[in-house]
């Protein structure tokens, strides 16, 4: 087991995908107990770099650690760890919520008592009680998205991957799995990595954040250390740090130079 005082920890991680590097030299330190927010635009290397941790896909190169162990050579102990809850889900739309809960409780070798004693909690916390017995095809996005954050919740992971968790979400849904979320970090210790694009998500809703762009780590911190980083206001908010930190703001400006030429050319 690796001694760290880090829940997810990377050295020089990195991906290729035939030419395309998707993640390059990722150097990684999150702390344990806290809300991690992995930002970066679209294509910036995100989902990989959770696929990655949790061990759906092999690093061409580098380590990780994941809850101290090492994804490549104790994978098994690493999925024991961890919930994850994809962007594309992962549900079997012919179930119920508690038959799909109850799956994945079984696969990570609970037993049916426990499961069953578990479930109705899980349900009560995440609003679903009312719809836990009909199919998921016939649920909102939000629903499903809240049957999978039960489903990753079922064994009680020490660390919970999230990926884009809030996107097509009710803000109601949105509420109360944020709500959730802060007390597993305050009452259990978990920590909670998730990815998004949304800039005032992270910044009200997350303890600390790594910005990637184009696969490499540009910042990694709490919002305060970043602003500073960005050479910004104390009050600047987190997306002018942002396009500060991944170098879009000279760029946008220069393409868009020619809107602002008075003639036009």
């Amino acid at each position: 087991m690796y001694a760290s005082p880090y829940a997810i920890q990377t050295q020089a991680l990195t991906r290729r995908f035939g030419e395309v590097v998707a993640v390059n030299d990722l150097n990684l330190a999150v702390p344990r107990g806290v809300i991690f927010g992995f930002l970066g635009p679209n294509g910036a290397g995100k989902s990989t770099t959770i696929n990655m941790l949790i061990g759906v896909l092999p690093p061409t190169q580098g380590q990780a650690w994941v809850a101290g162990f090492n994804v490549r050579e104790r994978p098994v102990e690493v999925k024991r760890r961890i919930g994850v809850v994809p962007e594309s889900l992962g549900l079997y739309q012919r179930l119920t919520a508690v038959e799909q809960i109850e799956l994945v409780g079984r696969l990570h070798g609970l037993s049916v008592s426990e499961i069953r004693a578990r479930i109705p909690t899980l349900l009560a916390l995440l609003e679903l009680e009312d719809k836990a017995d009909k199919m998921i095809l016939d649920y909102s996005q939000g629903m499903m998205k809240k049957t999978a954050l039960a489903c990753a919740l079922i064994h009680a992971p020490e660390i919970l991957f999230m990926d884009e968790p809030f996107e097509s979400v009710d803000p109601i849904s949105t509420k109360a799995i944020k709500a959730l979320l802060r007390d597993m970090v305050h009452q259990r210790g978990t920590t909670v990595f998730f990815s998004t694009h949304v800039m005032e998500l992270a910044e009200r809703f997350c303890d600390q954040v790594g910005i990637i762009n184009k696969g490499r780590l540009v910042a990694l911190g709490d919002i305060p250390t970043l602003r500073a980083q960005a050479q910004l206001p104390a009050d600047a908010p987190l997306e002018d740090v942002f396009v500060r930190l991944v170098g879009a703001e000279s760029e946008a400006q220069s393409q868009l130079s020619w809107l602002t030429r008075q003639d036009g050319r």
